[in-house]
């Protein structure tokens, strides 16, 4: 009986050697620094150690649990684990109420912290190299009943209906795809649209290394926040603390503009691989030589440029506008028959002559890069595996 007794004193028994290994090199690389280890007080017992509870919340997402009592019922059964976090084994465990009350009490800005030294040390590591850096957003739904799908509300995106169990969430707009199209019935025509949705909530913005996938920043911004107007702030403030120096900055099109390409280029001194982004845009039919093509597919000639700021404008003519024959135009457009000197259609081409403009989105080096980007799609559907089973 007292050989029995002393077999189950021994708490590796019953925990591989592998998973105690695991989570002793993570422990060992992790600086906690950030967070207080003991919150102060003048009354009753300091509590415990909170360094030990963020290490058993690692313990939580690496074995994907989704509840705390799951993560309680894991420590008790390997103490060896809950050694490892800092906990005194011969003491009973923290409660749910106390891993709750950390959790939800905890600061973003102190995880931020944690997160900086971790991503600088991979830096130092060689894991990490900021080379080829990827940006992307992704949408988070609130816990609202207004984004369930059998909510027949008929006014559950409106703003002036916002979800009472979430009061800092915001209405956003999430794109499914962005090339999918599908078609719209209706009486007149088929029209095609992009497939898009409404919902209530956030959305969660991250830096990648392209040839990891290893995230090195991330913040989160309410719905209604636009990827266009976030890329230089959120790059600047990754600046600051890891150099982003001649990075090749790869991001689709929703973070196309002109001011975004200019300050990768002028502040980061690096490269811009964008997606190129139309904006309802039409491209007009071109011959080889880059002239217009006519309703009545005639090639039109250059009629001169107009040069400002940022842009050239080209101006194309109808190849008939002197021609005092009626029956010329094929399609006899109502303005070969405008009454006047110059004659016939008029079109136009703006070519801008900035960074942005310069690009060849066709070219296989832009393309090669640019396929980088599948490592902000892997993460992103990682970190969503993960928040599925909070």
């Amino acid at each position: 009986m007292y050989q029995r007794q002393e077999i189950f004193n021994i708490i590796e028994l019953f925990t591989s050697k592998n998973t105690i290994n695991f989570y002793t090199n993570i422990f060992e690389n992790l600086n906690l620094s950030p967070i207080p280890d003991r919150v102060p007080s003048k009354y009753g017992p300091v509590g415990f150690s909170r360094h030990a509870l963020f290490r058993a919340f690692i313990v939580m997402k690496c074995e994907k649990f989704a509840q705390i009592t799951d993560l309680k019922d894991f420590l008790e059964n390997n103490l060896i684990i809950a050694q490892l976090c800092g906990f005194d084994i011969l003491k009973p465990l923290p409660s749910y109420r106390t891993f709750q009350r950390f959790i939800k009490n905890i600061e973003n800005s102190c995880l931020k912290e944690i997160m900086k030294y971790q991503v600088n040390t991979l830096k130092k590591l060689g894991f990490i190299d900021n080379n080829f850096i990827s940006v992307d957003a992704t949408p988070i739904k609130a816990n609202t009943k207004l984004n369930n799908l059998k909510c027949f509300a008929s006014n559950k995106f409106s703003k002036k209906n916002h979800p009472k169990s979430d009061k800092d969430c915001k209405l956003g707009v999430h794109t499914a795809n962005n090339s999918m199209k599908i078609k719209i019935n209706d009486n007149s025509n088929n029209k095609l649209s992009k497939k898009y949705e409404f919902y209530w909530g956030y959305k969660n913005h991250v830096i990648c290394d392209a040839i990891s996938g290893l995230p090195i920043d991330e913040y989160t911004s309410t719905a209604d926040i636009n990827e266009i107007s976030t890329l230089t702030k959120f790059l600047s403030s990754t600046n600051s603390w890891s150099s982003l120096n001649g990075s090749y900055v790869i991001a689709d099109k929703g973070y196309d503009s002109k001011s975004n390409h200019n300050f990768i280029k002028n502040n980061l001194k690096g490269l811009a691989f964008i997606a190129i982004n139309k904006r309802g845009k039409k491209t007009p039919k071109l011959t080889s030589t880059g002239n217009i093509i006519c309703q009545g597919g005639l090639a039109m000639h250059k009629d001169g440029r107009q040069y400002f700021d940022s842009y050239i404008k080209q101006k194309f003519c109808c190849p008939f506008k002197k021609s005092k024959d009626d029956s010329l135009c094929p399609c006899k457009h109502e303005k070969y028959f405008n009454g006047r000197k110059n004659r016939g259609c008029v079109r136009y081409i703006s070519k801008g002559t900035d960074y942005r403009a310069s690009i060849n989105h066709e070219s296989k080096f832009f393309k090669t890069i640019y396929s980088l980007r599948t490592e902000s799609e892997r993460y992103n559907s990682r970190w969503k595996k993960l928040m599925s089973r909070i």
